[in-house]
């Protein structure tokens, strides 16, 4: 049961981070043009807050059994999701309006500018939720037989997730809620999944040798 409650868990996170990426970037869009600067510039820092989420996971995992930091840090990213309609203008203003209005804005900038933009609204969301599969890989892993199936579901389950994230966001949501009405439902979908871990998330019982903890 505890890998299947893993495996729901990390599906719900990697559909609340591909969202977040697909609709991020329309976000952005409004700002900064929907050039392909603005894509690459979304998928690139995404990517960061997966490799930087994927290890503080692991770390967090190891020093703490108990699912009530992870479910803290998500509880924070659901709320700071849920806010970027409020916060995100201010830091999409300053980018540009730092930049003369009767001049052409540099090249360089126009790579850089959306790139600034996607890591000050969206890597920390993305960074927390990115946490999820290597914290839940520990929590439900307990005999060294079984490490690579339960990594593998779960892997998989996180993936599934996104795929279904994209497809949803991409094909539905844009054409059916406001942007901001999007950011505050995939809040609520985080604080949810934060709140869940801190309520299932235990201790795993003593182990004997055979086990990944002992």
């Amino acid at each position: 049961m505890q890998t299947v409650a893993a495996a729901l868990l990390v599906f719900g996170g990697g559909f609340a981070l591909m969202v977040l990426e697909i609709v991020g970037a329309r976000w952005l869009a409004r700002d900064f043009g929907s050039s392909f600067y603005v894509w690459t510039s979304q998928i690139g820092v995404i990517l960061v807050a997966l490799a930087l989420g994927y290890y503080a996971g692991g770390v967090l995992a190891d020093r703490s059994p108990r699912g009530r930091p992870l479910a803290g840090l998500l509880v924070a990213a659901g709320v700071l999701t849920g806010l970027i309609p409020e916060y995100a203008p201010w830091f999409t203003d300053w980018i540009v309006n730092r930049h003369p209005a009767d001049a052409p804005i540099p090249l360089l900038w126009q790579k850089l500018d959306p790139a600034l933009g996607s890591a000050l609204i969206f890597l920390l969301p993305c960074f927390a939720l990115a946490t999820l599969p290597p914290y839940l890989i520990r929590w439900s892993t307990h005999q060294l037989s079984r490490v690579g199936r339960t990594s593998g579901l779960i892997i998989a389950a996180s993936t599934a997730g996104g795929i279904v994230g994209v497809a949803v966001a991409g094909y539905v949501l844009i054409d059916v809620m406001p942007l901001s009405d999007i950011f505050r439902a995939v809040g609520a979908l985080t604080v949810l999944l934060g709140l869940a871990c801190g309520v299932m998330v235990r201790p795993a019982p003593p182990e004997s040798g055979a086990g990944v903890n002992g």
